[in-house]
C-alpha cells in the first residue's frame, strides 16, 4: 500500500519468480515507451529545492502521456547532471521512488520503468521494486567501458544476485547494448551481435540499441544485427525514435523508447510538447 494524492493505493506484493514476459507486459503490440526526465533531484546540482514541484511535474507529464496514449512509462534522472558513476545517494533513490509512486498514481494502468544514471542500476531496481514497476533500463550490464562519468565495469552478476536477494526477479532488466555516451574502443573486437549474445547469456530479458549520444538514431543495420543475433530476446530502440522515422523503426524493433523528441525544438532539456506527443502516437499507431 502506498499514499498518493489523498489516497492509500493498495498494492498485491506476491510477485513471480520469474520476470513478465515481454509480450504479457505490454500485450500483443509493439509498444511505445515514453521517458519522463525527472527534475533533478535534491543534492544534485541542479536542484531547485521545491520538492513538491517535482512531484507536480512528474505527474503531470504521466497524465499527459497517458492521455495521448503512449503504452508504457519510463522515469531517468536525466537531470542530475553531472552523473556519479553506478553508485547513487539515499537521496536519489528515495527521490526516484517518490517520483514513480507519484506516476504510478496517475498512471497505474500502464508499465511503468526505471532507469538511474549513471548506470545505477541496484538504485534502480530498488525504485522498481519499492513503487511497484515492472522493469528498468540498465546501462553496462556485459563489457567494461569508458563513459562520460569515467571506467565503468560490467555489472550482470552482481545485478541480478541483488535482484533476486531483494525478491525483486519478477522485474525484468533491459539492457543496454555498446551504451550511449561511451567510448567501446577497448572492446571493438566484439561486433554488436557478439555483446547482444554475451547480454543474453548473462540473463538480460530484453536489449537496447541507441545511437552514439541521447536523441542520435540508432542504425537499422545495428538492429538487425542485435535480432539476428539473439532471435529470442526482445529488441528495442533507444534513442533517436522521430515522427518521421517511427514507422521504420517499428518494421525492425519490437519496441522503442522515447525522450527528446516529445520536448519542444526536440530537445531532452525542453518541456514536453502536447503536439510532439499526440503526433508521434499517432504515426506509431498507423505504422
Amino acid at each position: 500500500m502506498y499514499y498518493t494524492s489523498g489516497t492509500f493505493v493498495q498494492i498485491d506484493q506476491t510477485y513471480s519468480s520469474m520476470p513478465v514476459p515481454f509480450s504479457e507486459l505490454f500485450g500483443a503490440q509493439k509498444p511505445l515507451i515514453a521517458m519522463i526526465h525527472v527534475p533533478a533531484l535534491p543534492g544534485t546540482p541542479a536542484y531547485e529545492g521545491n520538492w513538491q514541484k517535482v512531484l507536480q511535474k512528474v505527474r503531470e507529464e504521466a497524465d499527459l502521456l497517458r492521455s495521448a496514449g503512449v503504452d508504457a512509462l519510463m522515469l531517468e534522472n536525466m537531470h542530475d547532471t553531472p552523473y556519479l558513476n553506478r553508485t547513487v545517494g539515499p537521496e536519489i533513490v528515495s527521490g526516484m521512488t517518490a517520483a514513480a509512486i507519484a506516476v504510478r498514481g496517475v498512471a497505474p494502468d500502464l508499465p511503468c520503468g526505471i532507469q538511474v544514471l549513471a548506470g545505477a542500476n541496484q538504485a534502480a531496481l530498488a525504485v522498481a521494486l519499492a513503487a511497484d514497476c515492472q522493469f528498468i533500463r540498465a546501462e553496462g550490464f556485459v563489457f567494461g567501458h569508458l563513459a562520460d562519468e569515467g571506467w565503468m565495469n560490467s555489472d550482470a552478476g552482481a545485478l541480478l544476485r541483488y535482484r533476486k536477494s531483494i525478491n525483486a526477479e519478477h522485474i525484468s532488466v533491459y539492457t543496454d547494448i555498446k551504451k550511449k555516451h561511451s567510448s567501446h574502443t577497448i572492446s571493438s573486437d566484439v561486433d554488436l551481435g557478439e555483446t547482444a549474445k554475451a547480454a543474453h547469456f548473462f540473463k538480460s530479458n530484453g536489449l537496447i540499441v541507441t545511437g552514439t549520444a541521447t536523441g542520435s538514431q540508432a542504425e537499422i543495420s545495428d538492429l538487425r544485427a542485435v535480432k539476428e543475433a539473439c532471435p529470442d530476446l526482445p529488441v528495442l530502440v533507444g534513442s533517436g525514435i522521430t515522427a518521421d522515422n517511427a514507422s521504420e523503426y517499428k518494421e525492425v524493433a519490437d519496441g522503442v523508447i522515447v525522450g527528446s523528441f516529445l520536448k519542444e525544438s526536440g530537445h531532452w532539456m525542453n518541456e514536453l510538447s502536447t503536439v510532439r506527443v499526440q503526433q508521434l502516437v499517432s504515426r506509431w499507431n498507423n505504422s
